[in-house]
């Protein structure tokens, strides 16, 4: 259906009340944007496991959407390492690994890249401002107003 599409994942954290974020955004080979998607996390301990959400959260769009080729991106090493690992992961997040790991093979092809944090700055702003506003949301073809203005402050040449 599609060739190849790059899903960029993302987290913001609220540590007083451990609400947490997570944020993607689905761009196509022309760098149109296909998809943002929000989602709204409670009761999680830390980041590290709310950027694994966001990583899981990625891969199940890509179901839904019935992608084939898959490149998803984000910005912490030991995510990205771990979902591309085959061995069982014992750590805090083995469980969310594991469920990534399980759902992969619904894909022709599947690759995970590690970005820096400087170069995420879409899918956490998408995140951050999900988190501010305490809402979930998910948007084909663009982006909710509230995050295109805010990415316009930050970027002045956000992609379409």
């Amino acid at each position: 259906m599609w060739g190849w599409l790059t899903w960029v994942f993302d987290q913001a954290y609220d540590r007083l009340d451990f609400s947490s974020a997570s944020g993607l955004i689905v761009w196509n080979e022309k760098k149109e944007i296909l998809a943002t998607q929000a989602v709204i996390h409670s009761n999680v301990a830390d980041p590290f496991t709310v950027e694994a959400y966001a990583g899981l959260q990625a891969i199940k769009l890509g179901i839904r959407l019935g992608v084939n080729k898959l490149i998803v991106i984000g910005d912490s090493k030991t995510i990205i390492k771990k979902c591309q690992s085959y061995f069982t992961d014992k750590s805090v997040i083995g469980a969310i690994i594991t469920d990534i790991q399980s759902l992969i093979n619904r894909f022709q092809e599947i690759e995970f890249t590690f970005v820096p944090k400087a170069k995420n700055i879409y899918a956490h702003t998408i995140a951050k401002e999900a988190l501010r506003r305490r809402e979930s949301f998910y948007l084909e073809k663009g982006a909710l107003e509230m995050v295109r203005r805010a990415l316009e402050n930050l970027w002045p040449n956000p992609p379409n």
